[in-house]
């Protein structure tokens, strides 16, 4: 599910857009009148969608979209006149007076993109630090040396290991050093 947080001065039409968004299966993490508000709010999440209006009681759309960790996404619901004034800088906007099938659409869309990049980012190897990279080699080098195997064999181990128990290949590599090192 994605994160989306509606921000909107007045809380009678931010609670109107959350409830839009539900009934439409939509979940709403969080409705907020300042952009404070907003930002506490997305606080601890790795990405969603913050749907504002141009000005908030605190800031404007921009200073918000500034504070937002990187994975946030902006859907800005303003005038025609005020969003011809924020083309090109990657907010998505939506022209006032508000048509739901197009803010229903627009998230949909919104959300996909974030779902595919959680998806892409999954896939990628993770990097490991020095001292992890460090703790694989020296189990490696300890199942070579005690049980004679080459370290093609030792990492397939590892790998193994790793796989049945549900931990990482890290983590493996440390149980197998503290094991093997009593």
């Amino acid at each position: 599910m994605t994160n989306i947080i509606v921000v909107l001065p007045k809380l009678e039409d931010a609670k109107g857009i959350k409830n839009i968004l539900v009934r439409n299966g939509f979940s709403v993490t969080g409705v907020c009148t300042t952009g404070s508000q907003a930002i506490s709010q997305s606080d601890g999440l790795n990405d969603g969608i913050v749907v504002c209006s141009y000005k908030l009681m605190d800031m404007v759309y921009t200073e918000l979209y500034d504070c937002l960790p990187s994975g946030f996404e902006m859907l800005l619901m303003a005038s025609n006149h005020l969003l011809s004034q924020c083309e090109g800088n990657g907010i998505v906007c939506l022209a006032m007076p508000l048509k739901v099938g197009d803010l229903i659409s627009t998230v949909g869309m919104m959300a996909e993109g974030i779902e595919r990049r959680r998806r892409k980012a999954k896939l990628k190897p993770k990097v490991r630090n020095a001292e992890e990279e460090a703790a694989i080699k020296e189990a490696k080098e300890l199942l070579m040396g005690r049980n004679h195997m080459t370290e093609e064999e030792a990492h397939r181990y590892l790998q193994k290991c790793s796989m049945d128990s549900g931990t990482n290949m890290v983590e493996t590599a440390w149980m197998v050093l503290s094991m093997m090192r009593e």
